[in-house]
């Protein structure tokens, strides 16, 4: 026991701070340490002698440990502080800039675009994402022999999950948010419907989700009158330019009639387009009069009451707007894109300092 207590003392005895604890452990409580060879001798030690050494190197072993805990613990307490110490900050140097994120172009296009149909007394409703074929397609006059009903270019679920007969889908557009509201709420009605939109399509200007917002408007008396000047004033507030000349050339859709394709009158300076004038055009938004049968098929009586409906690409009007020429690297998640064509969380719009501010 003499050997054991002249280790045991110099290990915690001289050396008021030792720098190898963990060496310290093995040499007592390794396969090969101290008190593990102590404990070995207990096989070869008579019966009645077992029990009484037993306790006795147990509790050598138990007194190491908690040595052995306290000296690391007060090692570790001891080492930190000696680097505070050591330490020193410069209270002098400038702060590090905090590493703000933007808003994304589409977010911040969004919020243009409700802040100036506010202005214009139209309300923001929205629906569900996962539509069924009768709110996206029937309810809107689009018959089944329709392209845009075949599975090239629509997502479908399976047909175990129709329920009623109506099969389900991601939404085409955000036309069905017409329906939805046109059924649920009593003319007069003003709405855009701003929202994810799905296709099967992918290239430069297209993506299999992209972001839309319609308008509608209902309500007794409308006419073209109305939409051309809804168009041309939401058009100059968005670009903020007040030379917008637009061309409204007769076209075909389901849900609107008569039906008309939106050019705005633009030139091109130095490779940059510019929207304003009349050097060219350049399409940009869908238009007409609401089908009488789709205002029937909500509940309403098309003799009593008409409206008007248009539809923009969200992402588009991004592009147009801020030069952007890839529709994919609105989805890349690329920090570099997003910081260079991101907006300021402080960046709100408003139509007094300009939508785009």
């Amino acid at each position: 026991m003499g050997a054991l207590q002249e280790q045991f003392d110099y290990f915690w005895g001289n050396d008021p701070f030792p720098r190898h604890i963990e060496s310290v452990r093995v040499t007592a409580l390794g396969k090969e340490g101290m008190v593990t060879e102590l404990t070995k001798r207990l096989g070869k030690m008579p019966p009645e002698d077992r029990k009484h050494w037993g306790t006795v190197f147990n509790g050598i072993k138990q007194t190491f440990l908690r040595g052995y805990e306290e000296w690391r613990a007060f090692s570790e307490e001891f080492e930190i502080n000696a680097q505070l110490m050591d330490d020193t900050v410069d209270v002098t140097l400038p702060v590090d800039p905090a590493r703000l994120g933007t808003v994304h172009p589409v977010s911040q296009v969004m919020d243009e675009l409700a802040e100036i149909f506010a202005d214009l007394g139209f309300a923001v409703a929205t629906g569900p994402e996962i539509e069924d074929d009768w709110h996206n397609f029937t309810a809107l006059n689009i018959p089944e022999s329709h392209p845009a009903r075949a599975m090239h270019d629509t997502f479908y679920f399976p047909e175990a999950l129709a329920k009623e007969g109506r099969r389900f889908l991601l939404r085409t557009h955000t036309s069905p948010v017409q329906i939805r509201t046109m059924m649920s709420e009593q003319p007069p009605i003003r709405i855009i419907a701003p929202g994810r939109v799905y296709r099967s399509d992918s290239d430069a200007t297209h993506t299999p989700m992209f972001h839309q917002l319609e308008g509608l408007v209902i309500d007794r008396n409308i006419h073209m009158g109305h939409l051309k000047w809804t168009l041309e004033t939401f058009i100059k507030a968005f670009f903020e330019v007040d030379d917008v000349t637009l061309r409204f050339r007769p076209s075909y859709f389901p849900f609107t009639e008569p039906s008309a394709e939106v050019d705005v009158g633009c030139s091109w300076e130095g490779g940059t387009l510019k929207i304003g004038g009349e050097a060219s055009w350049l399409e940009i938004l869908g238009s007409g009069m609401v089908h009488p049968r789709v205002i029937a098929a909500c509940g309403l009586d098309p003799a009593e009451w008409q409206g008007f409906a248009f539809g923009a690409g969200i992402d588009r009007l991004a592009m147009l707007k801020y030069g952007m020429t890839d529709l994919r690297a609105f989805f890349d998640g690329d920090v570099r894109w997003l910081k260079h064509y991101g907006f300021s969380p402080f960046a709100v719009p408003t139509l007094s300092g300009g939508v785009g501010a």
